[in-house]
């Protein structure tokens, strides 16, 4: 069977610890993956936070919704652990964008996996996509 690949971006546009908590630990002892992607969803709002946005207000009535998501484990996490999270955004579309996720352990250096999530604008009261909103993307291209 196949693995699956990601091509991660050189650069980052942002950076946060997060520590492994006991609840993202699995029955195998170390980060789940469920919980993987909990920790990149923490670093995501921390991102938009840090540019005024929200994933409820990314500018110009727009929200957020996450299309699709794409993990690939390089090494263990473990409960105590600080994990370093890059973040970027990176090939827009006309209604959505990708967010990239770059998990580093602090104590050992050692990447523990590659994260992209897809996300689309989204117009919660009408139930419709939108555009990417023009001050989002200057905001991410600033």
């Amino acid at each position: 069977m196949a693995r699956i690949k990601l091509a991660m971006p050189k650069s980052y546009k942002f950076e946060t610890d997060i520590p492994i908590r006991i609840t993202d630990i699995n029955y195998g002892g170390h980060l789940g993956n469920d919980s993987l992607l909990s920790l990149a969803h923490e670093a995501r709002v921390r991102f938009l936070t840090s540019l005024g946005f929200t994933e409820l207000d990314a500018g110009e009535g727009a929200g957020m919704i996450q299309a699709d998501a794409v993990i690939v484990f390089k090494s263990e996490g473990f409960y105590g652990d600080i994990v370093n999270i890059k973040v970027t955004v990176d090939d827009f579309s006309a209604t959505g964008c990708d967010f990239f996720f770059l998990l580093l352990s602090t104590k050992s250096g050692k990447e523990i996996a590659r994260v992209k999530t897809g996300i689309v604008f989204f117009d919660y009261t009408a139930k419709k996509l939108l555009k990417v909103p023009k001050i989002f993307k200057l905001a991410i291209n600033a």
